[in-house]
């Protein structure tokens, strides 16, 4: 089978797509191939070694968290899952490739009604978002800012803010605000004079802060008068030892229930995943390389095979003129 993998720490040309042996599904695992699979900036890092500290390598390296597919095979001692079975999941960098072997409390089941693209790209963005509205206690009423907020991260932060009856700034390139708006987010421009912006968008004061982009975000945060125990970052990683804010993610929050009850609210249209990008396995540095431009508006997704997306090949999605040219960061 083909598989995403780098030898050494690097940048995007360090990635190559090698055949390697399909994996087998060991007792209580499962096999699944992939339809499509989610890319996420954590995953740039951990191949540039920025992360190597957290989340050393071992090369060669595989790459890939998110997924959804079809299982292929099943291991001894799995009872919930079949073969032919659709399926969401989460894996140790190993989903960029058109199998993958998980435990089989890795995985839930794909609703029919959402498609390939999404469900592949929701298990690492979905349970960050999750996490870190729950890390700044946000409750009905609250007042939260989101920085880079029509990014993959973000956009689920607001959205679930919104539906949790919060009032939600979002800090964004101008493109991208009647986005935002669309999701009942207030949008505010982010660079100089940032914090200015924001006190005049929400005269009522910010009660809570999400940074899904780093950059002096916390900072603005405190300034705003935001307690530091209601300041979560999922990139600012220095300004927790610095300010005692937090850094929830998806470690804290990525389990079949989250999951599930993330793909049932897509599912029933209470929130969407924008695709910025859907590209073929063979090019996924050109996918990264669009990441790591950091203007993603929502996900960048490699799609295995034909992805529901409205019936392209993933090739021609990714080659088409329809792909969107208003991004935002992170």
């Amino acid at each position: 089978m083909k598989a995403v993998r780098f030898e050494q720490y690097g940048d995007i040309d360090e990635l190559k797509v090698e055949q390697v042996a399909k994996p087998e599904a060991g007792a209580g695992q499962v096999v699944v191939a992939v339809k499509a699979a989610g890319l996420n900036p954590g995953e740039a890092a951990i191949r540039a070694g920025l992360m190597h500290d957290a989340f050393p390598a071992a090369f060669p390296s595989g790459q890939g968290t998110d997924f959804a597919g079809v299982v292929d095979e099943v291991g001894a001692g799995v009872d919930e899952w079949s073969v032919g079975d659709e399926v969401v999941g989460w894996a140790n960098r190993s989903s960029h490739a058109e199998f993958v072997v998980v435990d089989h409390d890795e995985l839930v089941a794909k609703p029919e009604n959402v498609p390939w693209e999404v469900a592949g790209s929701i298990s690492v963005t979905g349970p960050t978002a999750y996490a870190a509205l729950r890390a700044v206690q946000a409750t009905e009423g609250d007042t939260i800012v989101v920085s880079a907020a029509a990014g993959g991260v973000g956009v689920m932060v607001s959205q679930l803010a919104v539906l949790g009856g919060l009032t939600v700034i979002g800090t964004a390139s101008e493109r991208n605000h009647d986005f935002l708006r669309q999701l009942g987010v207030t949008p505010v421009e982010y660079g100089d004079g940032v914090v200015d912006r924001i006190r005049e968008a929400a005269p009522q004061g910010v009660d809570a802060f999400v940074d899904c982009f780093g950059q002096g975000n916390v900072g603005y945060a405190l300034e705003l008068g935001v307690a530091p125990q209601r300041v979560d970052t999922i990139i600012d990683f220095a300004a927790v030892e610095q300010h005692g804010v937090k850094a929830e993610g998806s470690a804290q929050a990525t389990s079949q229930a989250v999951l599930s009850e993330l793909l049932e609210l897509i599912s029933t249209n209470k929130i969407m995943v924008p695709i910025d990008g859907i590209f073929p396995l063979d090019d996924v540095k050109d996918a990264y390389r669009d990441l790591e431009d950091g203007h993603a508006r929502g996900k960048y997704v490699l799609g295995m095979d034909v992805v529901e997306y409205p019936g392209e090949h993933a090739g021609e999605r990714a080659g088409s003129d329809d792909r969107t040219e208003e991004h935002d960061a992170t």
